[in-house]
């Protein structure tokens, strides 16, 4: 197993630096090393750390939320209003409506594993777009009218909303059949997940004010490992109360992360971009490792006409959102191409239907793959080279 994490870290890290430099994700890096690596090539990585990869996917996702909770500003929602807001779920909405109609005639899938799929590819990716949106902010590109912080706050929640769908939608296809009733435990668990992660943020962050106050400093470090442990808490909650009531246990991490940022200074936030680091390298490389490449290649032309069909969808949903705005044309279609890449959500949660069980849990994961590899490059290239072209700079 340790020869295995030093694959994961050393030859994952060092693919995702050489991506980087010629200007593409460097995820794309680490998905190519756990597919190299992993069982279906080389077959490198020991199968202790493959069988437990679920767990530790499930570990980096939460580490994504409370990255996403620290990374959003209310502020900017505030400050941006309807579109912000719109943008949040418009278009994942719109890319999932995608995959529901065109999945069963292009894969021959029925109408609920197709919603699993598109709930899977729905959201975008932080990974590769926040890091973009700062840098613009930074830059003053867009900044007049708040387009890097639209998006940046728009697709820090849309996140959070495709993940709510995906557990419904997997709940539906484990049972066999989609009622209209499970939609309704959608706003009940939103709200219930959203008070108790607030509630939990502020007796956290009480804690830490009580002991600074009695003159025990509590470090950053202490203070990241009490917060991932209060996740896994949160988490763990989801499971006790399912059978009582729906609560979503991904809403209350990020409402406990967010809570902790109006509150803590930025050294929290800081402290968990260092951890993203190793947990973005276990995430993807696990992630590729689990890709029969095989299969697909197999899924070929029908799966790339299907994910090009959604991000149409997509693209749709998103000048909906922006329809009203004083956005010229070229600003839209700047919006439209950085709502594009898919990554963090995907790897992070692309395989769950093949490790449940579910009948489309193969072909689930080999288009989520595919759409990582098509979408994160095209996305970040498209970013990189036409915002100077499509946004205002402000002097």
């Amino acid at each position: 197993m340790l020869f295995s994490l030093a694959v994961i870290f050393l030859v994952g890290l060092s693919a995702a630096a050489i991506f980087q430099t010629i200007g593409l994700p460097r995820i794309i890096g680490m998905l190519a090393t756990g597919i190299l690596t992993g069982t279906y090539v080389l077959d490198l990585l020991d199968p202790k750390i493959l069988g437990i990869s679920s767990e530790l996917r499930q570990i980096a996702l939460i580490i994504i939320l409370i990255k996403a909770g620290l990374s959003l500003n209310l502020s900017d929602l505030k400050k941006v209003g309807r579109p912000a807001v719109m943008m949040s779920f418009l278009p994942a909405s719109f890319e999932i409506l995608g995959y529901f109609i065109l999945a069963p005639l292009l894969l021959g899938i029925n109408h609920t594993e197709a919603a699993v799929m598109g709930a899977v590819l729905g959201a975008v990716s932080p990974a590769v777009v926040v890091p973009r949106m700062v840098k613009l902010m930074e830059e003053k590109y867009g900044t007049e009218k708040s387009i890097p912080q639209m998006i940046l706050a728009g697709a820090s929640c849309d996140d959070i909303f495709v993940i709510v769908l995906f557990s419904t939608f997997v709940t539906m296809a484990q049972g066999g059949s989609a009622k209209a009733t499970d939609f309704l435990y959608i706003p009940v668990s939103l709200i219930l997940g959203v008070l108790l992660g607030s509630l939990s943020g502020f007796v956290l962050f009480y804690i830490f004010e009580i002991s600074y106050r009695k003159g025990n400093k509590i470090r950053n470090s202490t203070k990241v490992i009490a917060i991932l442990g209060l996740a896994f808490l949160l988490m763990s909650v989801e499971t006790f109360l399912k059978p009582y009531v729906a609560v979503s246990g991904l809403l209350a991490v990020v409402a406990m992360a967010c809570v902790i940022k109006i509150k803590a200074d930025k050294s929290v936030s800081e402290k968990f971009g260092k951890l993203w680091i190793a947990a973005e390298a276990v995430l993807f490389v696990l992630v590729g490792a689990a890709v029969d490449i095989r299969y697909t290649l197999t899924a070929g032309v029908a799966a790339v006409l299907l994910i090009f069909g959604a991000l149409i969808f997509r693209a749709v949903g998103v000048w909906i959102c922006l329809l009203g705005t004083k956005l010229t044309l070229k600003e839209k279609l700047f919006c439209v191409t950085a709502y594009m890449p898919k990554a963090t959500v995907q790897a992070a949660i692309g395989s769950v239907p093949m490790s449940l069980g579910l009948p489309c849990g193969k072909i689930v994961l080999s288009v989520a793959v595919l759409a990582i590899l098509i979408t994160a490059p095209l996305g970040a290239i498209g970013i990189d080279r036409s915002y100077k072209r499509l946004l205002a700079h402000e002097e």
